[in-house]
């Protein structure tokens, strides 16, 4: 832990919380603007609530799952935060060289030695013995930015800018989109329209069904969508796979094969059919009027963390 300390925030004096159910951003077709919204660039990552007490540093996934253990990177950088107790929300990513980030290639080097992974940080719920989710955003994000103001930890800068434009510049570059928020609200619970998101392309996690081979070779997922009870096609991906990932497919969906498909109504497509059990993360274009992807690409296998 560094030995510098910051100057408590304002807050109320509170106990050290348990995991905090984190803000979800709600997603709108339109990135707003007006003076009382902030944006921010919208990473490609799992999102992370970072616990900092006693100089030990914990990182929970957005459910409340302790990942420390798989995150070692991430909580090691956490430990030079100037602080003696705080919760930081953020994300867990791996940056390009043009500071792209890509789910995929996380759950790939997640697999190895993890040497890669950044923590984002863009919220502050508690600092040194104070519950700060009542203070405005912006004073959140003031105090935030000092606390990992020269450590590995990154912090996710806000952008006082029309909405249009931030995003049209997010999508030039190659980002994951935009997340947009009012700038002096208290920090949300759950899911709420003081944060809303905006992606540059469509991505949606969708329930594999099936799977395709060309002889021996992998030829795709067959996935669907639940509406209700009931499992409605939603395409084929073909595209997004690689050697290791298409034998980590087959590996995770044999165990599940079964005779009938899972399909509310079938579908006359010839495949390996399965127990509707694993979620893939889908990135598209665009869907038809019956809710079929198009263009889809596979991003990943969306873990329920």
């Amino acid at each position: 832990m560094a030995s510098a300390r910051s100057k408590p925030a304002d807050g109320v004096k509170a106990p050290f919380p348990d995991f905090v159910e984190p803000a979800l951003a709600s997603s709108i077709e339109r990135v707003p603007s007006g003076e009382r919204w902030i944006h921010e660039i919208k990473f490609d990552g799992y999102r992370d609530q970072t616990h900092i007490l006693n100089d030990a540093v914990k990182i929970f996934t957005r459910r409340g799952h302790d990942w420390t253990h798989r995150f070692k990177k991430a909580a090691h950088d956490a430990w030079r935060i100037k602080a003696k107790s705080a919760v930081v929300d953020g994300e867990i990513v791996v940056p390009a060289a043009d500071g792209t980030t890509d789910f995929s290639v996380l759950q790939n080097e997640l697999k190895g030695s993890s040497d890669k992974i950044v923590l984002v940080a863009f919220d502050l719920l508690y600092l040194d013995g104070r519950d700060l989710r009542r203070l405005p955003l912006w004073q959140r994000k003031a105090a935030l930015k000092k606390i990992v103001a020269g450590t590995d930890v990154q912090f996710s800068e806000s952008f006082e800018i029309e909405g249009a434009e931030m995003f049209a510049h997010a999508c030039k570059l190659g980002m994951e989109g935009v997340v947009s928020k009012v700038g002096d609200s208290t920090y949300p619970r759950g899911r709420s329209n003081d944060w809303v998101k905006k992606p540059c392309a469509q991505r949606e996690t969708l329930t594999i069904a099936g799977f395709a081979l060309d002889g021996t070779k992998w030829d795709g997922l067959y996935v669907g969508r639940h509406k209700g009870n009931d499992l409605v096609y939603a395409g084929k991906v073909d595209h997004g796979f690689d050697k290791v990932s298409a034998a980590e497919l087959r590996k995770r969906l044999e165990p599940l094969v079964r005779k009938t498909q899972a399909f509310a109504k079938r579908v006359a497509h010839k495949g390996i059919w399965g127990e509707p059990r694993l979620k893939a993360e889908i990135e598209y274009r665009a869907k038809s009027a019956e809710g079929k992807v198009r263009h889809p690409f596979f991003k990943g296998l969306r873990e329920h963390v």
